[in-house]
């Protein structure tokens, strides 16, 4: 009997084929059953301030615990003093320096220790600035280069800035803060469009906020991920990184200097007039960028 038109398949292939479908049936099986057991990776998101305080940082830290939670691919744990809390005002309504002081120093020791950082596969620096009252700092760069992964957001930079020789923390973040401009629209350049923290943004992509100019930064140390070919303000040519990652021994790090503006993480903030500079879309695609950023750091494809 003759086969219907669109079926005349050899023997040969149609045995294939099912080999095949079958296989591949019993590879997504397997995938789904070891996606769904294994454990979800560990994040130390810090928050800790001993300069300039950015009132993104609390909006920043709603947002990581979000993708956390949605995605289900890590937990967040949080290391954050908020200067501005009731508890730490003095009797003028200002924050209490010498109480916040204390405060990061306890924080930091419980969540930083080499014993507690044995508890993480990633810590993220969320805006931190000033010299952070960090246990063991030999330790913590160790964890690093033994595996672990690394995150820095905007003020990452402006941590541990303006030793020389350049701090330790700086060599293994790949460059420091030296000054900005007023808050400007920029054209940044994708440098990776393959990269899990790229793959997904236009090019240009236009963006408001804060750009930060470094120093200490070598293009040969990194790997380009967004970056300026003219300066924000000045418009003059020159290379103006905006977000890279690095290998730092065994471990990963990925850095971006967007996020000083609460519009760059939430797609839903509003400043006290109802208005923002960003377009709901740019902090979107701001949170798939950071978002690949931590899933390269953590190994994740």
């Amino acid at each position: 009997m003759a086969q219907p038109r669109g079926l005349d398949m050899k023997t040969d292939d149609l045995h294939r084929s099912r080999r095949f479908l079958r296989n591949w049936g019993w590879a997504l099986v397997l995938s789904v059953v070891l996606g769904a057991s294994a454990a979800p990776k560990r994040v130390l998101v810090v928050g800790v301030t001993e300069g300039f305080r950015h009132s993104s940082i609390e909006v920043g830290m709603q947002v990581i615990s979000q993708l956390a939670h949605d995605t289900g691919l890590f937990t967040v744990d949080i290391a954050n003093v908020n200067p501005n809390a009731p508890e730490f005002r003095g009797p003028d309504g200002k924050p209490d320096r010498a109480k916040v002081q204390a405060a990061n120093k306890r924080l930091l020791a419980e969540k930083m220790s080499p014993a507690a950082l044995a508890n993480y596969d990633l810590v993220i620096f969320n805006s931190t600035t000033g010299d952070l009252p960090i246990p063991d700092m030999q330790a913590f760069l160790d964890w690093i280069r033994s595996g672990r992964g690394f995150v820095g957001v905007h003020a990452a930079t402006d941590t541990f800035r303006g030793h020389r020789p350049f701090h330790p923390y700086v060599q293994m973040i790949g460059g420091e803060f030296k000054y900005h401009g007023p808050q400007v629209g920029v054209e940044i350049i994708n440098q990776d469009p393959a990269h899990a923290a790229c793959q997904h943004l236009p090019n240009p992509w236009k963006v408001f906020d804060e750009i930060y100019i470094l120093d200490g930064f070598e293009r040969a140390a990194v790997h380009g991920l967004l970056t300026l070919d003219k300066h924000p303000n000045e418009k003059t040519p020159g290379d103006y990184p905006i977000a890279w990652c690095k290998t730092f021994g065994k471990g990963r790090v990925f850095y971006t200097s967007l996020g000083h503006r609460e519009d760059v993480w939430d797609p839903n903030w509003r400043d006290g007039n109802g208005q923002r500079a960003n377009p709901p879309e740019v902090a979107v695609a701001f949170q798939r960028h950071l978002l690949g950023g931590i899933k390269w750091a953590l190994g994740l494809p």
